[in-house]
């Protein structure tokens, strides 16, 4: 069922992903802060995501917090074999909503366990270490808190390594310690910060994971995208993540939604054919 998926599947280590995935992030509440107004959709959504193939499913006990992995484990528990959980560590919410830091090692075992234990367990996928900023790489080593990762790879908690929010030398960094089996950064159409490093870990055969997609155009550049768009008789949405899929072919999506109708279209909109003249011009927005 998942080879119907566009983009067809990709490795992250030896896990065979579907590169359409699933960002859980929106099933909380409003600024991923609290429960959700319609928790039986949320799980619809979940259950959905599953039927269509999707096998890739990226969460964080942080998103709610603890509120989006509950509903992962109501809606999906007892997990299909094949379906894969990717989780991100290294920050918290305080009781404003707000994204403090959280990267030592004592909290990041905590923050493990705690994913383990709402998911139901007993040792995840994928576990990125989330560094940086909102969006941005913060200079400075990896090797301490990447270092308490691998020795829970190690206790056989953790399946694979992956890092968030980080430049290529961070990850050259962290896999003197430990192989990184994905990177997730901040990626669109208009910010291309990191095609060097997508190139590279094609290369090496390492899945690469943007986030937020769509985020973050000036309205020049939302009016380019949206004028392909409508010549194509295409969502913008459908145009910027079939750009990512024939960006380069480690490219993992994790599109979020609360709404099953907005799901099935980012699946089919991710199968939009964009010819080389197109593509050109896209490329151009981030240029």
């Amino acid at each position: 069922m998942s080879q119907t998926l566009p983009g067809g599947t990709y490795r992250i280590g030896d896990l065979e992903v579907t590169r359409v995935g699933y960002g859980a992030m929106q099933l909380a509440g409003p600024h991923v802060f609290g429960p959700p107004q319609d928790r039986d959709a949320a799980i619809a959504v979940l259950r959905t995501a599953v039927e269509l193939g999707i096998n890739h499913i990226d969460t964080s006990d942080y998103y709610g917090p603890y509120v989006t992995n509950e509903i992962i484990r109501e809606a999906l528990s007892p997990y299909p074999e094949d379906l894969h959980l990717v989780t991100k560590v290294g920050a918290r919410r305080d009781e404003n909503g707000g994204w403090p830091p959280a990267r030592e090692p004592a909290e990041l075992v905590q923050q493990v366990h705690e994913n383990l234990e709402r998911l139901g367990l007993e040792a995840m996928d994928v576990v990125n270490l989330r560094l940086g900023g909102l969006d941005t790489p913060e200079p400075g080593s990896v090797a301490r808190p990447f270092e308490a990762l691998a020795e829970l790879q190690q206790q056989g908690l953790i399946r694979h390594l992956g890092l968030s929010t980080v430049t290529l030398e961070q990850v050259t960094e962290a896999q003197t310690i430990a192989p990184v089996a994905c990177v997730q950064n901040m990626y669109n159409i208009a910010h291309r910060r990191d095609d060097e490093l997508i190139d590279s870990l094609a290369e090496q055969g390492i899945a690469y994971v943007p986030y937020f997609p769509l985020g973050g155009f000036s309205p020049l550049q939302s009016e380019t995208l949206d004028g392909i768009a409508a010549r194509l008789d295409a969502r913008p949405m459908a145009v910027a993540l079939a750009w990512l899929l024939q960006r380069s072919p480690n490219i993992l999506l994790i599109p979020g939604t609360s709404s099953v109708d907005h799901l099935r279209e980012n699946v089919a909109g991710a199968g939009l054919r964009l010819s080389p003249e197109v593509v050109a011009e896209l490329d151009a927005i981030g240029g």
